[in-house]
């Protein structure tokens, strides 16, 4: 519970750079700090749905959320992963996204899935760097705060480490 308010912090400050092109900026405007804190007050508490949190120096710096599919049975789900802004290209990302991969091993899974924004080509290009591919055809449309956002479906075998 400690890493929430920083887990918030980062999640606010990645969307506000990651989604600039993608959604209006009032509602990147609206974002709270403190209401992504109680939000993560309550899913730090779940042990169904890990978060793993990197730190540099003391300070967090990234997130990833895992857990099971929320539309597939049997099948992990990587829900989120964030950076600080200033880390991107640092190498963090992808320590995160081992350590996510990992964890989702070892809770049994063989395969995954994620959602990422249509269109959002900078995460669509670490995704695929990272070995998930499109699953052509699984898109969803959500409405957010009078916002229409449009996902694409991501998919990936969790084969051993070589």
């Amino acid at each position: 519970m400690a890493d929430a308010a920083a887990i918030a912090r980062v999640h606010v400050d990645s969307w506000r750079v990651a989604y600039r092109d993608h959604l209006p900026a009032e509602l990147l405007a609206s974002l709270s700090v403190e209401q992504r804190q109680a939000g993560w007050e309550e899913l730090l508490g779940n042990p169904e749905s890990p978060t793993l949190v990197a730190e540099l120096d003391g300070e967090v710096v990234g997130f990833a959320g895992v857990g099971p599919s929320r539309d597939e049975q049997g099948v992990a789900e990587l829900y989120a992963i964030y950076l600080d802004p200033q880390r991107y290209g640092t190498g963090v990302g992808r320590a995160l996204m081992d350590a996510a991969l990992a964890r989702l091993r070892e809770l049994g899974y063989g395969e995954a899935t994620l959602w990422v924004l249509d269109g959002n080509e900078r995460a669509e290009r670490f995704y695929r760097i990272a070995g998930w591919r499109k699953d052509e055809g699984a898109l969803k449309t959500e409405d957010w705060r009078g916002t229409t956002i449009r996902e694409v479906r991501y998919r990936r075998l969790l084969e051993p480490p070589t």
